[in-house]
């Protein structure tokens, strides 16, 4: 390209990026391992821009052949001072997205009858810790994950701290519970110890934050309270270590 080409592709994808950033329905992916799984997963990509297109290359060959193909011939590259102006966050790998979000109704979700629990997080605080909760989600194969509170459950943030598994479950964000016929079991240190074997396959598992824990609301409603063993003296886990000792008790129990 020619300098001035350069400069009108700079400006175009500073644009894009800039924008994509207050739509609604696009989410930028920061990061080498949410384009891949966003890729991988079936999401639709509008734009990839990178500050080091030889290391993503690389980085694709390694970590992703079947994808190596397509983002070595879309990827854009940018310098490193442009790069920096795509977003609040400069990814060590060098390589940032435009992806469109997957929008799942989260009634249907509750309705379904696949036999897979669902996650419901009651105003999670710590958008990181909310997307490693998607990541331990679609590893384990629950049927969703859904939020409440004030946090967008698709914020980058919450999407590179799922590395983009976002696109491997269904993620979304209601005002509140409804009535659902799935029994609800919420994890609160006062309930009784947590048996795998005591969850029915469609069971909606309540987890609040480590501060905080579950309302009395919810609580109220839960059809069982249950909660983790832990050694005496320590107050709480981690919201995703919690639900990752959840989610795989279960599934260990069932495969065995």
């Amino acid at each position: 390209m020619t300098t001035i080409a350069l400069r009108e592709e700079a400006a175009r994808l500073t644009r894009q990026f800039q924008g994509a950033r207050r739509e609604r329905d696009l989410v930028i992916l920061e990061g080498f391992h949410p384009l891949k799984h966003g890729l991988r997963f079936g999401a639709e990509i509008d734009e990839i821009a990178t500050s080091d297109r030889g290391k993503l290359i690389q980085l694709a060959r390694e970590f992703a052949p079947e994808l190596a193909g397509e983002i070595e011939s879309r990827a854009v590259e940018v310098s490193r001072k442009v790069f920096k102006q795509l977003g609040p966050y400069e990814p060590h790998t060098g390589v940032v997205s435009i992806a469109h979000r997957r929008a799942p109704d989260p009634l249907l979700l509750l309705r379904s009858e696949r036999d897979a629990p669902v996650i419901l997080l009651e105003d999670p605080r710590h958008r990181g810790n909310l997307g490693a909760v998607v990541r331990v989600a679609a590893a384990a194969d629950a049927a969703g994950v859904l939020t409440t509170g004030i946090h967008d459950p698709w914020d980058p943030v919450a999407v590179r701290g799922s590395a983009g598994l976002h696109f491997a479950v269904p993620v979304a964000r209601l005002s509140e519970l409804p009535a659902t016929e799935r029994p609800l079991f919420a994890l609160d240190p006062e309930g009784e110890r947590f048996r795998a074997s005591d969850i029915p396959a469609r069971a909606i598992l309540a987890f609040g934050s480590e501060r905080q824990g579950l309302s009395e609301d919810l609580l109220s409603r839960a059809d069982h309270c249950v909660s983790l063993p832990m050694r005496e003296g320590v107050s709480s886990l981690n919201l995703a270590t919690s639900v990752a000792a959840v989610l795989y008790s279960i599934r260990l129990s069932t495969e065995n």
